[in-house]
């Protein structure tokens, strides 16, 4: 499962355009799950168009398999948005909770009601995992104000380049 949010920031208020998660399941090959994830998320730039992407940076689990799974799906997403030349951001899951919660051990059913007074939804999906990625979106904004518009990258190459502190 992979959520997503997108949110519209018009001055100082965010607004939430988008939110849901992709199912995954029906994919028995973790390839054809990876397609998915690419063809989605290139799907929701070219719908919404934004100017910049927030992920959830990987977390370090005790399941190296499943950590290993997680990070191949979470760099075909930013592939996606390289490929779009939108430039990423990541945010480690305990500074996106504290950033919509103030706590940064909140569990997801906090973050979903925070971000349901936040942003004003009406009413929660059944699938937290999509208010995951609202939040992401969500503590890109707080940590800068206002998105800014920055240079696209054409490459892998230039973006490395360009953002030398970003390689660990």
């Amino acid at each position: 499962m992979m959520g997503y949010g997108l949110i519209k920031c018009t001055g100082k208020d965010p607004f939430m355009l988008a939110l849901g998660a992709i199912e995954l399941s029906k994919f028995g090959n973790h390839y054809l799950k990876l397609q998915r994830i690419f063809e989605r998320t290139l799907h929701l730039i070219d719908q919404y168009h934004p100017d910049e992407m927030a992920i959830e940076a990987p977390f370090y689990g005790k399941n190296v398999q499943s950590m290993l799974k997680l990070g191949r799906a979470q760099g075909v997403a930013m592939a996606a948005g390289l490929y779009r030349s939108l430039p990423i951001f990541e945010y480690a899951p305990l500074k996106i909770k504290l950033a919509i919660t103030g706590q940064g051990k909140a569990s997801k059913e906090q973050v979903a009601v925070m971000l349901q007074r936040i942003l004003d939804i009406k009413e929660l999906p059944g699938n937290l995992d999509a208010t995951d990625g609202l939040a992401a979106a969500l503590c890109h904004f707080y940590q800068g104000g206002l998105p800014e518009k920055v240079s696209n990258y054409k490459s892998w190459k230039e973006f490395i380049a360009k953002n030398p502190d970003r390689l660990k």
